[in-house]
């Protein structure tokens, strides 16, 4: 496995994304400070609350498991999954539920967790589908905020790292779901 070295550009086989060049944006140890803090804030915030935690998956899953070991109290998690890229690098605009909470969400503090807020466009859609289930609260927490393609204006309560501009991949983040797996946030060079 190739180290991860501030500012190494290299080349790594992936099966159908053959040769792809990336450079590394986030290490792992960067990633770890902000999940860290993101958690005492979110801890801090949610004392006395209700909380269910809705991660979007497929990408949130690495971010999300981090984040909730770290945090000071209880939390109920739920998943939805919603289709926006299909197997492009932008996003269609057009948005698509294809699996729904299963918690009762009335009443209860909802937080939803994101990997990465780009386009703003499914953010949007989750925001406006679960404030129909009538929470008490909902917020919103990113692991990575990208305002290049920033379509929807989005009110992001918590958000660990800013991007201006890049497609990223590791720490879930993928590319036609290769590179899930990279310890750290690389820019793919396409």
């Amino acid at each position: 496995m190739t180290p991860a070295v501030p500012g190494l550009t290299f080349h790594m086989e992936m099966g159908p994304m053959s040769e792809c060049e990336k450079r590394l944006l986030f290490s792992s140890d960067e990633i770890a400070r902000h999940v860290e803090r993101l958690a005492r804030e979110i801890s801090e915030d949610y004392q006395d609350g209700d909380v269910v935690i809705v991660g979007i998956l497929k990408g949130v899953f690495i971010f999300l498991a981090d984040l909730v070991r770290q945090l000071t109290i209880p939390v109920e998690i739920d998943f939805v999954r919603l289709a926006s890229y299909g197997s492009g690098t932008t996003s269609s605009g057009t948005v698509r539920l294809t699996h729904d909470v299963e918690l009762n969400l009335a009443g209860r503090d909802i937080l939803i967790v994101e990997d990465i807020v780009d386009s703003g466009i499914t953010l949007t859609f989750l925001r406006e589908h679960l404030l129909s289930r009538r929470p008490r609260s909902l917020r919103i927490c990113a692991l990575v905020d990208k305002g290049e393609r920033r379509s929807v204006k989005v009110d992001l309560d918590y958000v660990g790292l800013h991007l201006d501009k890049g497609f990223v991949v590791g720490y879930g983040l993928d590319c036609k779901e290769c590179y899930r797996y990279l310890p750290a946030i690389y820019e793919l060079i396409l």
